[in-house]
């Protein structure tokens, strides 16, 4: 009987038979030889086709996988939160938006942290905290002074500033007194002195910070009269730039007919600190009565804020 197994009968004729016909007496005769040949060709092609048919079937069920895949509802998007910007005079750490992930937040020198330093976002989109934002801190209301004595603190943006305004010197028989911190007011003109009468009658010194690059025009400034109680106050008033304003960064105009503006007409971009000085004129029936000055002093800070 000859093996029925693929691998038994491929042995079987390499085993049995001879190379040549009929030389022993234990190899296959020509007619047994060809017979196990065709069960083996036989055995082989059954073998074929049961491997095709697996084939078929395995890509059938890839086939219908497949579209069992395809009809599923596509991947919901991986959750994130809202961006985040830098605060205002301070910076972000942190550019990833997806859950667990965490944002840093610091300000500039000279500004204070308000809110959270850093926020994590979670699974329902939201993130732990609101963005901060950055506060200037005033250093002029501090317990220990921060300006040498005789000084006074201005406070600025990111910073400080110590100033100490003074009196112009006399001159002949014009001379001046400081009646507070910010103003200075002439003595009385002797009764003949023409040119005394036409210097200012009071100056006073003011400090404004601005941020940097401050859109513009804008109003900085106010001058107004105020007639002492019982005593008629001037009818005509003019207002004016007398100093400071070389480049042009400035205009003064009037508001109504008792109050002028000094106002900003050109972008400034700190840090720098720029002094105009303003003036207004009474007049009474036409005829000059004072001069007032105000000294004004512009810190621009080197931030946008």
């Amino acid at each position: 009987m000859v093996p029925s197994s693929p691998r038994a009968l491929f042995l079987l004729l390499l085993i049995l038979a001879c190379p040549e016909p009929r030389a022993s007496q234990n190899c296959l005769s020509k007619q047994q030889l060809l017979s196990a040949i065709r069960q083996l060709q036989q055995l082989l092609k059954g073998q074929e086709t049961r491997f095709a048919e697996g084939i078929r079937h395995m890509k059938s069920r890839l086939a219908a996988l497949q579209n069992s895949v395809s009809r599923v509802a596509p991947d919901a998007p991986p959750v994130s939160c809202p961006a985040l910007n830098a605060p205002t005079d301070g910076r972000k750490f942190g550019s990833k938006y997806l859950v667990d992930h965490e944002v840093h937040f610091a300000c500039n020198p000279g500004f204070r942290l308000v809110g959270p330093s850093s926020v994590v976002c979670l699974p329902n989109g939201t993130w732990t905290g609101e963005q901060p934002r950055c506060r200037d801190v005033d250093e002029c209301v501090g317990l220990q002074p921060v300006c040498p004595q005789g000084t006074t603190c201005i406070n600025t943006g990111g910073s400080f500033q110590c100033v100490s305004p003074e009196c112009p010197e006399g001159s002949g028989n014009v001379t001046y007194v400081k009646t507070s911190p910010f103003q200075c007011e002439r003595n009385p003109c002797p009764m003949d002195s023409r040119p005394c009468r036409h210097l200012p009658k009071t100056i006073s010194f003011h400090y404004l910070s601005l941020p940097s690059n401050l859109k513009t025009p804008i109003t900085l400034f106010r001058m107004a009269t105020a007639s002492a109680p019982g005593r008629a106050g001037p009818n005509s008033l003019r207002f004016g730039i007398v100093g400071g304003n070389s480049r042009g960064h400035f205009v003064m105009q009037r508001s109504d007919r008792q109050t002028g503006e000094l106002i900003l007409v050109q972008t400034l971009a700190g840090p720098q600190t720029l002094e105009v000085d303003v003036d207004m004129s009474e007049y009474l029936d036409r005829s000059f009565q004072a001069n007032h000055v105000s000294k004004v002093t512009i810190f621009v800070s080197p931030y946008d804020f």
